[in-house]
């Protein structure tokens, strides 16, 4: 059986290690587009990108200001038992979600909607959020948590079947050049694209392939693979660059997740998770270990299964 308190305390060094350290294959794909980059200004900023992130490890500080709105994405092997059960499981996040704003610090940025209330600890109403997903095949407990901003860079729309590939074109690319000339998004992004299903789906969907899947992996479906590679040449063509400069370092990764939908329409969603692309997991184990890493291992087949078993 896992036990809460190490939920709790695993949870609490998770939220340390995504808002100071910057996972490696986001970083990766920076260090790239800054090598691609012709363009003087954007290049310097993609350099001083790189040395804000080393600056921020070396000091154990925060690499941004804004620390995002914390989340959590949890995902359960079938044969996992907690101690107390899920409500003591959601109990640990959000005491570790306050403990790690006073300690780390977190910015508090959860506020009450109306009268702009703050408990001072990123917890409230639906605070922090948690996603679930099962495993078959395991007695453990997966833990991610994300730091998200939660104002900007998102956008959705209704397509119809005849819109097709052309029309999510022109939505990705209109919605980079509205968020890049806006101010909207903070560049170089990986982007999120939920296509199908209904629309909370296509949401959660798009969110997930920005803030889940690690830079470089490509999707198991050949169509969504093609339009990843598509996707970001586009929007590196656009004419942006880091943080709004002239350049071609909008986009370090197009992620794109598929639902399958209804014959009348396709809806889509995007997400730019910005150049504070912060995840961290963990892997429990009833044995008291916890196993740290960087890739959530988020979409397996399992989760991406398609057939009746």
């Amino acid at each position: 059986m896992i036990p809460a308190k190490l939920i709790e305390d695993t949870a609490r060094e998770l939220m340390a290690r995504a808002a100071i350290d910057i996972p490696p294959d986001y970083r990766e794909g920076v260090r790239l587009a800054r090598d691609r980059e012709k363009n003087r200004l954007a290049r310097f900023v993609l350099d001083e990108m790189l040395e804000n992130w080393n600056i921020a490890t070396a000091e154990r500080r925060p690499m941004c200001g804004d620390t995002g709105l914390p989340r959590y994405y949890v995902k359960l092997g079938n044969e996992a038992l907690i101690e107390g059960g899920l409500v003591a499981l959601e109990k640990a996040l959000r005491r570790a979600t306050a403990d790690a704003t006073a300690s780390i610090p977190l910015r508090p940025n959860r506020v009450h909607p109306l009268t702009r209330e703050d408990h001072n600890n990123n917890v409230g109403y639906h605070a922090p959020e948690v996603t679930y997903s099962i495993e078959p095949g395991g007695d453990w407990l997966d833990v991610t948590t994300v730091h998200k901003g939660g104002l900007f860079g998102t956008d959705w729309r209704m397509l119809f079947p005849g819109d097709g590939v052309p029309g999510i074109k022109r939505f990705f690319v209109d919605t980079l050049i509205e968020s890049g000339k806006r101010g909207l998004a903070c560049q170089p992004a990986i982007v999120g694209v939920g296509i199908g299903g209904s629309k909370d789906t296509c949401m959660r969907l798009g969110k997930e392939a920005a803030c889940l899947r690690a830079v470089g992996t490509r999707s198991p479906d050949p169509a969504a693979a093609a339009l990843e590679e598509e996707l970001t040449a586009l929007g590196n063509h656009i004419g942006i660059g880091a943080m709004g400069f002239a350049g071609t370092s909008m986009v370090v990764a197009t992620h794109v997740e598929l639902a399958h939908t209804h014959t009348g329409g396709m809806p889509i969603a995007m997400h730019q998770f910005c150049l504070s692309s912060r995840r961290s997991t963990a892997r429990v184990f009833p044995s008291g270990t916890v196993e740290f890493r960087t890739d959530p291992q988020w979409f397996t087949d399992y989760y991406r299964r398609q057939g009746i078993e």
